[in-house]
């Protein structure tokens, strides 16, 4: 047999090296054409749900939240294993998948069960897709340093700047920033004074809630120009919300200033990062890429 194969390339020269030169150029074609990933994606295809139950403990999580989306979500087509993790005041459902399934296909399919299941969950808990990516797509890492700046302040240009910039870039499904101190708003009622007032605790929340907003009005001519009429009420500051009125007493206006003390605080902390053996950093988890070929980042800074 390889007698003959040479003798027949001996008379067929030409053909040969034809054969040679598109096996030659299919070679180049394929390498230039095939996709690389410096990490292979190796993991299941599956899709991730959470749900955020504030203040709750886990069992109150796993009873009202996990349980009824992890039994709606075995009925989802080509599923093969649904897991459910209950954690306090988050519940996490991760649905696995055949195979071969397309990763937006099994979305589609797991956002129709969960509009379904989300009937049978509390007043105000509203579950959500995680993104698009696997555990594999986080690549790349970035740090955030500020001498002059503090933790929330580096936090809150992540959040606001950076963040937004970052996810435009080609390929990224997210960028979930983790650590530093998120600022927020601590509105401390003194009891004693609720009492000497006669105001009841849930004043305090309406007025803060009714207060935060725009309202709009009409437009107004004058002298062939129109002025649009607009109230604004959107709060910028702790003395917005130290000014608010709760109540009149003889005419007197009682404001919160006077019935609890407001601050601009951090929020609870869950965890801490080092950047080169330094405790007092905290560190941004940016950007889980998309399936192939994509980027993931990470934010890291420095307590001046």
């Amino acid at each position: 047999m390889l007698a003959r194969l040479i003798d027949w390339s001996v008379r067929n020269v030409f053909l040969v090296l034809v054969m040679a030169l598109a096996i030659t150029a299919a070679g180049i074609y394929a390498v230039l054409r095939t996709p690389l990933d410096a990490l292979p994606d190796l993991s299941d295809v599956q899709v991730i749900v959470f749900t955020e139950v504030p203040g709750q403990a886990p069992q109150v999580v796993e009873d009202q939240v996990t349980y009824p989306l992890t039994t709606a979500m075995l009925a989802v087509p080509k599923s093969k294993v649904v897991r459910g993790f209950s954690f306090f005041g988050a519940s996490f459902v991760y649905v696995i998948f055949e195979d071969g399934t397309d990763i937006y296909w099994a979305r589609s399919r797991v956002l129709e069960y969960l509009n379904f299941a989300s009937k049978k969950l509390p007043e105000g808990v509203t579950p959500t897709l995680g993104p698009d990516a696997t555990g594999v797509g986080w690549v790349y890492q970035y740090v955030l340093e500020g001498e002059q700046r503090s933790l929330d302040q580096l936090r809150a240009i992540q959040d606001w700047f950076v963040r937004y910039q970052l996810t435009k870039a080609p390929g990224v499904a997210e960028v979930a920033s983790v650590g530093g101190f998120v600022r927020q708003y601590s509105v401390t009622v003194d009891p004693g004074r609720l009492r000497q007032y006669g105001v009841p605790l849930s004043r305090i929340s309406e007025v803060i809630a009714s207060s935060n907003r725009d309202v709009g009005g009409r437009v107004v001519e004058m002298t062939e120009t129109e002025y649009m009429i607009r109230g604004r009420g959107y709060l910028r500051g702790v003395g917005d919300i130290e000014n608010l009125v709760v109540k009149a007493d003889g005419g007197t206006p009682i404001l919160i200033g006077d019935l609890a003390r407001v601050e601009l605080v951090p929020d609870e902390r869950r965890g801490v990062a080092e950047l080169n053996m330094s405790a007092a950093v905290w560190r941004s988890l940016t950007a889980r890429a998309r399936r192939s070929r994509a980027l993931r980042w990470r934010a890291t800074a420095k307590m001046p």
